[in-house]
């Protein structure tokens, strides 16, 4: 048997290349996120506000429900929550 290295663990578990892309930002966001909420000490409540979802919404955040986030919309989150989310782009490895 022999042994598989990745760079990710979203390289291993995603069925394509373009998922795992996909799921990497999401996460990122998605943790960038919940330390947001975290840091400042903010409740769901609050926070739903803030970001303009629903308290049910933030629950999921908070509890890592990668799979009910879209790219969009953590990006929408992230702006208002006045973070500032930049993208790089590079040639693979």
């Amino acid at each position: 048997m022999t042994k598989q290295r990745f760079a990710s663990v979203w390289d291993a578990i995603e069925d394509t290349p373009e998922e795992a892309e996909n799921m990497k930002l999401r996460s990122v966001l998605m943790t960038a996120l919940k330390n947001h909420i975290v840091r400042t000490k903010m409740s769901q409540a609050q926070a739903a506000r803030l970001f303009g979802v629903t308290q049910p919404r933030i629950s999921d955040l908070m509890r890592g429900k990668i799979n009910l986030f879209g790219l969009e919309a953590l990006v929408n989150m992230a702006t208002a929550a006045g973070l500032h989310v930049e993208m790089r782009v590079l040639e693979s490895a």
